[in-house]
């Protein structure tokens, strides 16, 4: 019998791991499911995410595929990855695949959202919020977002130390800033993102909303291409990768 390939979509609180991606230091999410499939196939596997999500950083459809030899259904294996993962994994769903199928060369869109609640949280809602203690003028952070919205270099709104010719023009189909009673949701859609750049104008739209830094100052920020102080990153728990579209 010849190995499948497989595409799961899975869901995880980010609170306790390094990130979604294998690396020293800390547990992964990806350590993590690998030790699970190695289990139930009673071999070593590897699996492939559509990208990472940092140390804190929550997901609920992050996808990954992987290649194995398993004779029976796609139930079968969807009831035996959730047997026997922790409660802050859950695989959503597994299914077989072509094989030219990956996970993330073949992505057209990722969705994202972060979630801000104004004042202290309850100790259920904190881990999942950023919590911010100033009013926020919410008109001028849709404006901020209106400003940022379409394809732009986005150097500036980057945490990666890379050489200057790399190429970091993005195409930010959506980016949103809805306001629900004490939630403040902002949400960011694109073919691709740079390293922190969600976070990164998270960072600036509360930076508009508390009146620290001007609607107008965003174009000059863009046209800089250079990452400095007026553009602050916003802390991890409050982002979550919501899909990713094929």
């Amino acid at each position: 019998m010849n190995a499948m390939r497989w595409k799961c979509v899975c869901a995880y609180d980010g609170t306790t791991f390094a990130g979604w991606q294998s690396q020293s230091g800390g547990t992964a999410v990806q350590d993590v499911i690998e030790e699970r499939l190695s289990e139930i196939l009673k071999a070593p596997v590897r699996i492939h995410g559509s990208g990472r999500t940092d140390a804190g950083v929550h997901a609920r459809g992050q996808v990954f595929h992987f290649d194995a030899i398993w004779p029976h259904g796609s139930a079968a294996m969807l009831a035996a990855l959730r047997g026997g993962l922790p409660i802050s994994i859950q695989v959503k769903s597994a299914k077989k695949v072509s094989d030219d199928f990956h996970s993330r060369f073949q992505t057209k869109g990722k969705r994202y959202a972060y979630f801000i609640h104004l004042g202290d949280a309850d100790p259920f809602t904190r881990p999942y919020r950023w919590c911010v203690f100033r009013p926020l003028d919410v008109n001028a952070m849709e404006q901020a977002a209106k400003v940022l919205c379409g394809r732009h270099d986005f150097r500036a709104f980057t945490a990666l130390n890379g050489p200057a010719k790399e190429n970091t023009v993005r195409n930010l189909r959506v980016l949103e800033v809805k306001k629900r009673g004490n939630e403040v949701r902002i949400t960011a859609e694109g073919e691709g993102f740079l390293y922190k750049m969600v976070r990164s104008l998270a960072g600036v739209l509360v930076a508009v909303g508390e009146g620290r830094l001007e609607v107008e100052k965003l174009a000059e920020i863009l046209e800089s291409r250079r990452r400095t102080a007026m553009v602050p990153t916003a802390p991890p728990q409050g982002l979550c990768l919501m899909n990713v579209s094929y």
